[in-house]
């Protein structure tokens, strides 16, 4: 059986199910605009993913921060992220004074590193940590 390669611009679909109208979209929207790697882990304990996509592993470099490694290197450090954790640590949610929010850290093309931080609180690690990345893969 031999391989071959199958080349478009545009996905279309009838949507028949739905509405009955042909919908469609560029390629390379898909391609470019879709999230390249992602997490959902925690950091109680240990660092320890729920589910993932690319990312090879997530290493507990101390405290309320977290390296993400992926498994498909990107095309270079600009690319886009987003991280959001829930606020929460062992002892369940805690109050606004000590809400915990997150922010990267490094950028590069073969991972990323982020932390969470509670103001008064410092550095701590929660059990709710989603992010993801945009950008070229390599």
């Amino acid at each position: 059986m031999a391989n071959g390669t199958i080349a478009f611009d545009t996905l279309s679909t009838s949507d028949s199910v739905n509405t009955g109208t042909e919908k469609s979209i560029d390629t390379s929207y898909l391609l470019n605009g879709s999230c390249k790697a992602w997490a959902n882990y925690t950091g109680i304990t240990n660092t320890t993913a729920r589910d993932t996509f690319n990312v090879s592993s997530l290493t507990d470099n101390a405290t309320g921060k977290t390296t993400i490694t992926l498994s498909n290197n990107m095309n270079n450090d600009d690319y886009s992220g987003f991280y959001y954790n829930s606020g929460t640590t062992s002892t369940g949610y805690e109050n606004f004074d000590n809400h915990y929010t997150g922010g990267f850290g490094t950028f590069n093309t073969s991972d990323f590193s982020q932390a969470s931080y509670g103001g008064t609180a410092g550095y701590r690690d929660v059990t709710r940590n989603f992010t993801g990345i945009i950008g070229d893969l390599a």
